[in-house]
């Protein structure tokens, strides 16, 4: 897989992300860069640890779903990606917080609510035949670099661009999953 196709694939996971540190961004009183690195980390390592250890199950089961595991990619991003645009178009604001503290206990539960998806890609990943730890670094500074840039333009902006994020990424994650049936299928090169 390509650069670009992996590099579109960890900004299309990062939205969830993005549009959650936004939210802290939003709750913060004045910014404070230190808290915005501490919520990009927990969320560019659960994002790029969350692919690994899909990845780590795919392979366990790779020699039963060989036939059909451009099938399985498709059908894992494009579920990812439709979930992300329903929620996008629904418009809830569940995820943000309601004050500026940081709770790492919370945190926690942020980072692994929106790596989720990145475990499903993972599991795809092994079906096909990506290097793995490219693949999880990219994700996770992706993610890295993302989630800070929302803490900053949550703090600046406010929520406006949530649910465009969210849209952006989902409609990502489906072309790249139909690319890859396509290309499975030879009806594209």
């Amino acid at each position: 897989m390509s650069f670009t196709k992996l590099f579109l694939i960890a900004v299309g996971l990062s939205m969830d992300a993005f549009a959650v540190a936004m939210c802290k961004g939003l709750n913060m009183k004045k910014l404070n860069y230190k808290h915005g690195a501490v919520i990009a980390l927990f969320f560019g390592l659960f994002q790029g640890g969350m692919p690994l250890l899909g990845w780590a199950v795919g392979i366990s089961f790779e020699k039963y779903v060989v036939r059909i595991d451009h099938w399985i990619a498709f059908v894992l991003l494009a579920f990812i990606g439709g979930k992300m645009i329903f929620e996008a178009l629904k418009g809830e604001d569940d995820e943000c917080c309601a004050d500026d503290k940081l709770d790492l206990k919370d945190l926690t539960v942020m980072a692994v609510a929106t790596s989720i998806d990145a475990l499903a890609v993972g599991i795809s990943f092994a079906f096909l035949k990506i290097e793995i730890i490219p693949a999880v670094s990219l994700i996770g500074v992706t993610t890295f670099i993302l989630s800070f840039v929302g803490v900053i333009v949550g703090n600046n902006f406010g929520t406006r661009f949530k649910e465009k994020a969210e849209l952006l990424g989902g409609v990502i994650l489906i072309f790249i999953g139909l690319k890859i049936l396509l290309e499975h299928l030879g009806i594209m090169a």
